[in-house]
């Protein structure tokens, strides 16, 4: 999504009004593999380890240096370019996957369900899984089995030029009201007031409504989370924000690009971490960082979506132990490793809070804040078991909402009934 870099690894962020992770940068059409999963070499395991094809320079040989470094076997990447959600979805329902991968957010419920992918719980202590980002434990966990091991975080914030602001006599909002307002009183003859993207949000505000109105996808028993009044205001919100000629929409670049706010088309934009590089060059310390506001002063918190390639073991291996044994040593006991992928190839967050902490990226500034606020604010891109046909009747109902002006609360019904036979399906 990063302009000039290829697919990046936060590709994934871009998703629609929750869309669980189907724009994921990823793998070709052919494995390139004579063989399937597992086997030896010498008198150590084969192992095949599959990523997608990431933007960022040195990334493929950051990760071939890795595997070269582990003595326990011989483990061969896979680098792979093209539709890698899919292909690695399909290849897992034959012998020839690899033996480790990583997907997007951790593995799917079906996946799950179907036995396609090896339980991890034991490669963590109860410490150690406390050190790591809480929503992205979460949404590998499922009936308290831990099912990936997170390899890097990155989320969306919301970012504000400070001197616009202050001569425009706004403070940072609080609320969505005051984000509304602020919007409005930023909005000049040449400058809008706030960017969340070219469709006016709906790919990317489906969870931040939600969680600033107190509520999730889901409860905590799984069921659907959003049939509420609150939801009602929430959405009819981002209808109001679309109508209100302070939102910038048709921006040269998306919301995943910073360009629309370093050119200053926008005083506010909402955003990726990724862009706070290319936001610093343009303005120095003339920017801060927020979450989405909770929805008014008694309802709801603030918010940002949190995401990450979660490391997985495939069932079918004919090495898992091996396997697991690889991957607890990359991604947990590897710590100078984890800090390397997280900081040295673009701009991410450890998934790892102790890894935040030593991070020299972090200790300062917008960085810092948003570093804070993925623990203290942090919620999972979608819950894992928000499918994608969940996610599209999801993301249909925000598109109406937003650009046509549909009634939240009858879309929300309809949501809702698509959902709860989703959830009826997985449970059965």
């Amino acid at each position: 999504m990063l302009v000039g870099s290829g697919v990046t690894r936060r590709k994934f962020l871009a998703v629609g009004g929750g869309l669980a992770a189907m724009a994921v940068a990823g793998c070709g059409s052919n494995t390139g593999r004579d063989t399937g999963s597992g086997g030896s070499s010498g008198d150590k395991p084969a192992l095949s380890q599959w990523y997608h094809q990431y933007g960022e320079a040195g990334t493929q040989q950051a990760v071939e240096r890795y595997a070269k470094e582990y003595a326990d076997a011989t483990v061969t990447v896979q680098w792979s370019p093209g539709d890698y959600d899919k292909k690695t979805a399909a290849t897992l329902l034959t012998d020839n996957g690899p033996d480790v991968f990583e997907y997007v957010n951790g593995p799917t419920i079906d996946m799950i369900k179907g036995g396609q992918v090896v339980d991890l719980t034991d490669l963590l202590d109860d410490a150690t899984k406390a050190d790591f980002t809480p929503s992205l434990i979460k949404r590998v966990t499922y009936q308290d089995k831990l099912y990936a091991i997170p390899q890097v975080t990155d989320m969306q914030l919301l970012v504000y030029r400070k001197s616009l602001l202050s001569a425009a006599g706004v403070q940072p909002p609080q609320t969505v009201d005051e984000l509304l307002a602020a919007a409005k009183k930023l909005t000049t003859d040449k400058v809008k007031g706030l960017f969340v993207g070219n469709d006016g949000g709906v790919g990317i505000l489906g969870g931040p409504a939600l969680w600033s109105a107190g509520l999730d996808y889901l409860t905590e028993d799984n069921q659907f989370g959003f049939d509420d009044p609150a939801a009602v205001e929430s959405l009819r919100k981002l209808r109001e924000l679309f109508t209100s000629k302070s939102l910038l929409l048709g921006a040269p670049t998306d919301w995943s690009d910073p360009s629309a706010f370093t050119q200053g088309l926008t005083a506010m934009q909402f955003t990726g971490l990724w862009t706070l590089p290319a936001i610093e060059k343009t303005y120095a310390a003339d920017f801060g960082v927020l979450p989405w506001p909770k929805l008014n002063a008694t309802t709801g918190a603030p918010s940002v979506p949190v995401g990450a390639y979660g490391s997985l073991v495939n069932a079918k291996s004919k090495n898992v132990d091996a396997a697991k044994k690889f991957v607890k040593w990359l991604w947990v006991d590897q710590t100078d490793k984890q800090l390397d992928w997280a900081q040295s190839y673009g701009f991410h967050i450890p998934a790892r809070k102790t890894l935040a902490a030593k991070a020299d990226k972090l200790k300062s500034g917008p960085a810092a804040d948003a570093a804070k606020f993925v623990n203290e604010n942090g919620h999972a891109q979608t819950p894992l078991l928000w499918s994608p046909k969940s996610s599209t009747a999801y993301s249909d109902a925000l598109n109406r909402i937003i650009r046509s002006g549909s009634d939240p609360a009858t879309e929300i019904k309809s949501v809702k009934s698509v959902v709860q036979a989703e959830l009826k399906r997985i449970a059965g």
